[in-house]
């Protein structure tokens, strides 16, 4: 019984319990701040705080789920413990105050629980020692001070002149210190400094307001002059090797926001919070804009990025806007790597890629691209005939001499003529500088080298370390047309590397790591270049020789220091006894990673239409790829197959990225960026004329040169023809690929629609039209033809009912055949890649 009602008091008990509410418990925060500990070393520091929620738990991705994370710091409310050791504003920045520990409270409205932060400040001082280099340097950046459009222009601005980015503090000092007699800087009254009362409006300033009297930034300076304005020391003064920005990258809709944080990396291993001095700057202003203090906002869709400098250093922040949230990718099959990862984009921007082109597209697609040559009537029928399925992959292996059939394998020297003007275009072999004999070494050097699929890093090592006869061993040419070490130096980095160098010759590069001391280490590899004339006679008269001296330095033009030869980003190399072999080793190292990204960079550009970096020749942290893992896996993978640009190519003209249908659809109209369709190209010049006189049955005479002679096989840029030169033929007189403009214009519209090249060709007795006369072709065979040898695709059922309209109202059959040729010659699907 005793047990009976013990039971039912224990379920009585349980009952109450179910219906009486327990005590509340406080949610916890669903956000996180970062950094969670700070440490605040000296007078004047600051630290931003960053307040993010937490991940979802449903993401897709770790990756995914962390750039996703919305951005909580403009809606936090703060508040320190102890406002004599810190204190914090409502942008979550934070400023030391005093030495000691306190903790800063962080809520967010709705949010849980109030998270805290640990803080940490030492080193305050009642008369703080300011650093210039470190500290006051910083604030004439970020003020804009030192911008090549106020005081570090050519001249200065009202007789002050700085360093471009303050590249030379010890110029800026003395600009500040020792000019005006003293009255930029006032050591006795640092408050009526003119470097003070100038940008905060105290007396008229030509640039505005660039300071707030009693702002830290106004607090720094003044300390410095306050503590006797010490001048920099090269030799003692911290260096930054790096910064950090958090969020590195962001995935965010329209209209959101993210506050930044810039951190620096010493030489000595210290870190420091530098978002109060450091630079921000959108690099895609469609996409996002960010504040002087780092707080990015989204504006458009698409994929943009935040660039943080900070002394001499920059980073990225990527910013990815998706222009839907779910795309299906219909019809998408990946054909190999590069598919994966176009397609992994795709998804991430929300952009739904074109369907596939047809074959004639595909077709001439492929020949221009592989070989700059239009197919044969006879190739065009046979591939539209076909039913293989693997008849596309099987043609990129004809064109590129990789069946390992000889009876295939019939269009090497297509492939080595057309490739050989892309690469003496940028090597600049030209008779106008190297003269005839020496264009015709250096011509027939790189013919046969792509004639053999050389692996690019011997064909690099080769040109780089070359010697001897000009005329014997062709690449020596290359110390002929640039022969000063400073001009060797900007052109190998710039065609090897990808990397502009010229900057750095004058001041360390506003966008790049690259200084002076690199700049002249690198030309210093160099130094040692030396011609001579042989005392014997050669084939071609007395001989210009190449050669190693026994010595020969490069100076830096401030310190007046002989530099080592040291290659970007290493230490200085061994003695050598020439030192362009051990440059040679290591620009073509498999470990050389701008080595392979340039190389790769351009052919995806060459094939594609865009370089995953743009420009093309400029890979640098500050100017990303639009596909960072695609350029990674590139790399990766023409390395492993050591240098193969062939096995390149065909990786890339087999995905299916290559081959989308030009025609954008709704989802991807706005792209051009990230190859969601074939993006068109103009076909260059050479390629051009050869498909005119293809297509019209009547070769181009060339001075001095056999007819039948393509101009893809010309050798020099010095061909007196007019139809080249309006259509954009380089003059090789620049290592950029921007030399070869793409772009049409009004001369080369009227060059094909009036000029004579074209009209003479339709009208020759021996070209195609009269040859159809003379078989008596009928009329819609005739047609037919027409359009295959020009468009490589049948004309459509609409297209041949009006070309039987038309052929009625001619006067006569030829002019008719003459009329249409000249049309589909300027048809936009004739002059265009597509």
């Amino acid at each position: 019984m005793c047990a009976e009602r013990l039971s039912f008091a224990r379920l009585l008990h349980v009952a109450v319990w179910l219906v009486v509410p327990a005590p509340a418990l406080a949610a916890a925060a669903n956000f996180e701040v970062h950094p969670a500990i700070v440490k605040l070393a000296g007078n004047f520091e600051q630290a931003q705080l960053v307040v993010t929620e937490l991940a979802q738990p449903d993401s897709s991705s770790t990756v995914d789920a962390q750039a996703r994370r919305a951005d909580l710091t403009a809606q936090a409310e703060f508040s320190s413990s102890n406002t004599k050791v810190v204190t914090i504003d409502q942008r979550g920045r934070l400023l030391a105050r005093g030495n000691g520990a306190t903790t800063v409270r962080v809520s967010v409205p709705n949010r849980g629980s109030a998270a805290t932060v640990e803080v940490e400040v030492t080193g305050f001082t009642a008369q703080p020692a300011v650093n210039f280099s470190e500290r006051v340097s910083p604030i004439l950046s970020k003020a804009g001070c030192n911008a090549a459009a106020c005081h570090a222009s050519q001249h200065g601005k009202g007789g002050f002149k700085l360093s471009v980015f303050g590249y030379d503090p010890d110029e800026d000092y003395l600009a500040i210190v020792r000019d005006r007699q003293g009255r930029r800087a006032n050591l006795v009254d640092p408050a009526r400094s003119l470097v003070l009362l100038k940008p905060t409006l105290s007396i008229p300033h030509g640039g505005n307001r660039r300071l707030a009297v009693g702002s830290v930034d106004y607090e720094i300076i003044k300390a410095w002059l306050a503590s006797g304005a010490p001048r920099p020391a090269a030799a003692t003064d911290p260096k930054v090797i790096s910064i950090n920005v958090f969020p590195a990258r962001r995935i965010a809709g329209e209209g959101a926001s993210q506050q930044l944080r810039a951190e620096a990396t010493y030489a000595d291993g210290r870190k420091r919070d530098v978002t109060a001095w450091a630079k921000f700057d959108s690099m895609d202003e469609g996409v996002v804009l960010v504040t002087p203090e780092g707080r990015l906002r989204t504006v458009g869709r698409g994929q943009g990025v935040v660039m943080v400098r900070f002394e001499g250093q920059a980073q990225l922040c990527q910013v990815v806007v998706p222009f839907a949230e779910h795309v299906k990718l219909a019809g998408w099959k990946n054909n190999n790597f590069i598919d994966e990862l176009a397609s992994a984009k795709f998804r991430e921007l929300g952009i739904e890629p074109s369907p596939l082109c047809d074959d004639s597209t595909f077709l001439r697609r492929a020949f221009l691209d592989a070989i700059g040559t239009t197919p044969s009537l006879e190739e065009i029928k046979a591939f539209l005939a076909s039913s293989d399925p693997d008849k596309r992959t099987k043609l990129v292996d004809r064109l590129l001499g990789l069946t390992g059939d000889p009876a295939q394998d019939i269009y090497n020297n297509e492939y080595s003529s057309y490739w050989s003007i892309k690469w003496a275009d940028l090597i600049r072999s030209s008779s106008a500088t190297i003269g005839e004999q020496g264009m015709w070494a250096m011509h027939n050097w790189i013919k046969e080298s792509l004639r053999v699929n050389k692996p690019f890093d011997q064909f690099v090592r080769e040109l780089v370390t070359a010697r001897g006869s000009i005329y014997r061993n062709g690449p020596a040419n290359y110390f002929r047309i640039a022969s000063k070490p400073d001009e060797l130096a900007e052109a190998t980095s710039q065609l090897f590397l990808g990397v502009r160098l010229t900057c750095a010759k004058c001041h360390h590069h506003p966008f790049e790591k690259y200084g002076q001391d690199d700049y002249y280490g690198f030309a210093a590899y160099f130094s040692r270049v030396g011609t001579k004339t042989s005392q014997e006679f050669g084939i071609f008269g007395r001989e210009q020789i190449i050669l190693v001296k026994s010595s020969g330095d490069v100076r830096h033009p401030k310190s007046g220091k002989t530099m080592a030869p040291k290659p970007l980003d290493g230490d200085p190399t061994a003695e050598a006894v020439d030192p362009r072999v051990p440059l040679a080793e290591w620009l073509t190292s498999k470990q050389n990673e701008y080595f392979a990204k340039n190389l790769v960079n351009r052919y995806v550009a060459y094939l594609l239409g865009r370089g995953l970096v743009e420009p093309v020749d400029d890979l640098r942290a500050t100017n990303p790829a639009s596909n960072s893992a695609l350029l990674d896996a590139l790399a990766k993978d023409i390395v492993a197959n050591d240098f193969n640009v062939k096995r390149l190519m065909r990786t890339i003209m087999t995905s299916r990225l290559y081959q989308l249908d030009s025609q954008p659809t709704e989802s991807n109209a706005a792209d051009s960026r990230f190859y969601s369709h074939y993006l068109v190209k103009r076909l260059a010049a050479e390629p051009l004329l050869d498909a005119i006189a293809m297509v019209t049955g009547v070769p181009t005479k060339f001075k001095n040169m056999p007819l039948g002679t393509r101009a893809i096989e010309l050798p020099d840029a010095e061909y007196q023809d007019y139809f080249l030169a309006t259509f954009g033929k380089p003059r090789r007189a620049s290592v950029c690929e921007c030399e070869r403009v793409p772009d049409e214009n009004l001369s080369q519209a009227l060059h094909t629609l009036n000029g004579d090249t074209l009209a003479a060709k339709i009208a020759d007795s021996k070209g195609r039209i009269a040859g159809m006369m003379k078989r008596k072709l009928p009329a819609d065979e005739a047609v037919r033809e027409l359009y295959l040898v020009t468009l490589a695709r049948q004309p459509s059922d609409k297209e041949l009912a009006t070309c039987q309209a038309l052929l009625k109202k001619s006067p006569s059959e030829q002019v008719f055949y003459e009329d249409l040729l000249w049309s589909l010659i300027n048809s936009k699907q004739f002059l265009f890649i597509h």
